[in-house]
Parts: C-alpha cells; structure tokens; sequence
C-alpha cells in the first residue's frame, strides 16, 4: 500500500511510554525513534501506540468536527443506524446519514434536499483521492490498516527483542495482543467494505517493490480476522494468568484505561471476548433473511463461552490531558449531551427515543425533552429534527445505567466485545432456532443488568414475530453509540430502498416547522457495504485477480 502504509509506518515506530501514572508520553510522529522498539520496553510502548495512537487518533488527515476514530469513523456507523443525526457539513457527515425521502403523517413528502439526493450517488462522487480528508470512506480504512501494519510491526521486532524473565510468557503475550487487534482491524475492514487487504508485513511499498495490491472480498476479509482472532486464542488458551502476564498487560493498557471494566482480564476472559466477536462476524455479516440454522447454532455456541458479565473488556476513558480520548468530545455519546442550542455536533435521533418501551428507566434517567422541537437548518433535510438531549451524567437514577459522561474519566468507552452484546448475539440467535423463550430470558436479564425497570417479556406468550421485536428494541437501545448501529440496520434490510423492502415506517419523526409525525416512512437506500477508498487505489492500484473494489450496487 503504497501511500497509507508509508505514513503508518513512520508513525507505528513512534515510542510511547508512561512518563506517570496518567500520561501517555508521544513523542514526536515526525522523529520516528526505531531503536525504542529493540528492547523490552521499546515493544511494549510499539504494542501500545500502535493501538491506542495508530489505531485509534493519528492519521494524515484530520477534521476537528467529526473527530477521530471513535467520534468521526464511529460517528459515520451511527449517523447510518439512525441513532445520531448531524447538521454539519464537515465530511459530508450530514449527507452520509441522510435519508432519500421521509413521508410525514399528512402525506408530506420531503427529498434529501442535498446533491446528488441518494446516498449512493453521493458516495461515488465524493470517493476519489482529490478529495483528501473530506472523502468519507478514507477514515475507518485508514484508522485500521494503520492499526493492523503497527501490530505487524510489533510480530517482526518480537522476534529480536532479548527478555528478561520468564521470556516466553512475555512474548506470547505481546503476540496475543498483536493477533488481537489484527482481527479487531480485519473484523471492522469486512464488516463496512466491500473488498480489503491481507497484509502481514509492515514492509514500506515503493515504486521498484509494490505492496500486496491483491484485494480479497469482504468474506476473505472477516475469514482473516477470524484466523488471527484464533491464533490470539491459541496463545492464551495455553498461559497461566500470572504475575508475568499481567505484567507485560499492564504496561499494554494504558493505566486510565484500567478502570471498571477495562482492568487486565485474565487470559480466560480474553479468550471469552474472542468468542464473542467472533459471533460479532458472523451476525453482522449476514443478512437476517438468510441466517441458517448452522450460522445461529455456531453464534450459540460461541456466545455460550462468551463474554460473562465478571469478565473484563476493552475500554477506553478520558484522563485530564486528552491523551486517549477528551471527556467531552472522545466519543459518540459524550459529544451527543446536551441540547442542540449547545451547539453539540451530533443530535438525539427520534427513531432511538422511540425504541425505548413506556417506563423504560434508561430513558427516563439519560434523557430530556426539549421545551420545543429543534428543527435545525432545514436545507440538511428533515432527519436531523429532534425534541431530545442526552444528559450528561444522567438523573441519578439508582440502579439505572448512565449513557454518557463528560466528566473526566468518567465515561466507559467499549473497545470491542461486551457482556450485553453477547447476551443479545445469544438472545437472538435463540429466538431464531425456537428457543423464543430462552432469548426472551436473556432480554430480560440484559434490562434487569441495566435498570430498565419494565417487565418481563419471558413466560407472556409472544409470538416470534413480537420477540424479534423485542430483539430489535432493546438491541437498538444497548448496542446505541457504540459503532454497531448500521450493522444492524443493514442485516435487518432497514436501509434498502422501501421499493424493494427496505426503509422504516410508524416512524416517528418531526418536520420542519416542529410537527411531529408518529407513523412516517423514511426511505434510507444507503450503499451496504462501501467501496475501497480511491485514496488506496490511486497509490495501490489493484493486482490482477483482485476482487472488485467497488460495490455492485447502484451501478
């Protein structure tokens, strides 16, 4: 990869270290220091910032609305889940996630008002490299190919680097983690693109030796995070949780990082979040409609040893200095609190509101009404219109969840894996295998977990129709800010053309002048999977016997 992987590999040699307790200490990514990465401590701090740095904040472009990876590429998923709307044209963020049409109660139909009006037009006229850091599809790309050539990195230094100790617990650990993020970055790359790249060396291309510019299909993609999900397994499933080990993790999660759930997990624990994205891949992936009986069954048993709700996870949190990610503005839901007269950069969708049930805590706990509808600037379109903030902090609720924070280190951000998303994996894959009140159980569990304080769904007699439902809802209000929106709407045929299906209706929805409709229909025709970046292609131009790098649909 000739343009992308040049620059990420001057940065995946940066070193970084704790200088305290709270800080991280980057240094300078235009001095790259590659002698930091031949001693113990070099590779730890490589296999430090060639996740929390590469993967998650430095990249050549940057846009001080959308934000970094877990605000702007994230933010992009949930614009297109419909839980967050956005006004600001910065990246085309108010377009990307800008429905074709949406019908109101009195038969109003309003166009997205902007040019072109679909969003598959819109994505094939502004992917080209001219674009630069306003090319929508360029971020997620580029955040975890940087991510995947930094590990990379990390496997070859590995194998020079003189331990002290029990040096075989050390090196497998450091490989574990290595292996993991692979197929964190793989698992994201083939859930949101329509082709990829195998790569697994961080070998700088140039014009004399090229880099691997054989694109693989989406499928081959996930296959490639599933075998380095496996090879992170393996290395666990055979190491003792000891001093050693959790040495080497320690100094590999940044100490802020360290909170709640984001402690060390034991090597059983992370061997558990494997599993669960694993299940992630395959649920994700496939559209609803055709799920088989053996898919459900092998997302059963992954969940079963997945994620338990002692286990720790892979969290990120905000220190005083912003080193990971800022308390206001680091992710999704922080940068949503507040009303829009605040001039937050994402608002409260009126679909989110209108999952949760009637007397349903969370909703009472983590958000207001506004005294009057915000209708934004009415030339972004009519999605965006909304009569809700989220709190910040929350009422104080006792036992209810809070579902954001702008207070330092406050807010728990979820990497990867979570106990609630295997619940619902499991719940799901239940009700679809004639388990409906097994599933149902579990979404009681998950509410009880987080203080909905509503009823109990299992033992009411529901049919598969009404569970699937309550599947829908509830994974809609869990999984809410945490990257995973639009993979659902598009396996749920949401985002269709509602010629063909797709769309939504007894949707709620405000119009321009604060009206608000309770049964409108929003065609949303979004492009499922996205085509590879051309600011790839233009530099990596693709192999013979590539796979197409470009979405059949809508050509």
């Amino acid at each position: 990869m000739r343009h992308i992987f040049k620059y990420i590999l001057s940065i995946s040699l940066v070193g970084i270290s704790f200088a305290c307790k709270d800080q991280l200490d980057i240094e300078n990514p235009n001095q790259p220091v590659v002698g930091q990465a031949t001693t113990e401590s070099g590779i730890l701090s490589l296999a430090q910032g060639g996740v929390y740095v590469n993967g998650f904040k430095e990249l050549k472009y940057y846009d001080g609305v959308p934000g970094y990876f877990w605000t702007g590429a994230m933010g992009f998923h949930e614009l297109m889940g419909d839980v967050i709307g956005e006004e600001a044209a910065n990246i085309y963020g108010n377009q990307i996630g800008c429905p074709e049409y949406v019908i109101f109660d009195d038969g109003t139909k309003v166009l997205n008002p902007n040019a072109p009006n679909k969003q598959i037009a819109l994505i094939r006229q502004i992917n080209i490299n001219a674009n630069a850091q306003q090319n929508t599809l360029f971020y997620e790309w580029a955040y975890m190919y940087s991510m995947n050539n930094s590990c990379n990195a990390v496997l070859e230094f590995l194998e020079t680097i003189p331990f002290t100790g029990d040096a075989d617990i050390k090196k497998s650990t450091i490989q574990a983690w290595a292996y993991w993020w692979k197929g964190f970055a793989y698992s994201r790359i083939g859930s949101t693109y329509y082709a990829g790249l195998i790569k697994s060396s961080s070998k700088i291309s140039t014009p004399s030796a090229p880099a691997n510019g054989k694109y693989v299909t989406k499928e081959e993609i996930i296959a490639e995070s599933n075998a380095n999900f496996d090879k992170a397994a393996a290395l666990l499933t055979a190491m003792s949780d000891n001093d050693t080990y959790r040495f080497v993790m320690g100094k590999l999660i940044p100490s802020f990082n360290q909170v709640g759930k984001g402690a060390v997990p034991s090597p059983a624990m992370w061997v558990r979040n494997i599993n669960t994205m694993k299940a992630r891949n395959i649920l994700v992936n496939t559209p609803s409609a055709t799920m088989t009986p053996a898919q459900w069954n092998e997302i059963l048993t992954l969940t079963s040893n997945g994620v338990a709700e002692s286990d720790m996870v892979f969290t990120g949190r905000s220190n005083s200095n912003g080193d990971f990610i800022s308390a206001t503005s680091g992710a999704i839901a922080p940068k949503a609190t507040g009303g829009p007269a605040d001039g937050i950069t994402y608002k409260i969708s009126e679909r989110l509101i209108q999952e949760f049930k009637t007397g349903d805590k969370r909703l009472a706990n983590n958000f207001n009404q506004l005294a009057a509808p915000w209708t934004g600037e009415t030339s972004r379109g009519n999605a965006f219109n909304t009569r809700f903030a989220l709190l910040d902090g929350g009422k104080d609720m006792s036992g209810v969840i809070v579902m954001s924070s702008r207070s330092v280190g406050e807010y728990e951000l979820y990497l990867a894996s979570t106990h609630e998303e295997n619940l619902l994996m499991s719940a799901e894959a239940k009700i679809n295998t004639s388990d409906i009140e097994g599933g149902l159980a579990l979404i009681d569990e998950i509410r009880t977990l987080q203080g909905a304080g509503i009823a109990d769904v299992a033992g009411m007699g529901l049919t598969l129709d009404e569970a699937k439902e309550e599947l829908r809802r509830e994974r809609r209000v869990v999984m809410a800010f945490r990257g995973l929106s639009f993979y659902d709407a598009r396996r749920w045929g949401v985002i269709k053309d509602v010629a063909v299906g797709g769309g939504r209706t007894k949707a709620v929805a405000v119009n321009a002048k604060g009206v608000v409709s309770t049964n409108a229909t929003i065609n949303y025709n979004y492009l499922d999977y996205w085509d590879v970046p051309d600011n790839e292609l233009v530099y990596n131009p693709p192999a013979e016997g590539s796979a197409p790098v470009k979405n059949p649909q809508g050509l």
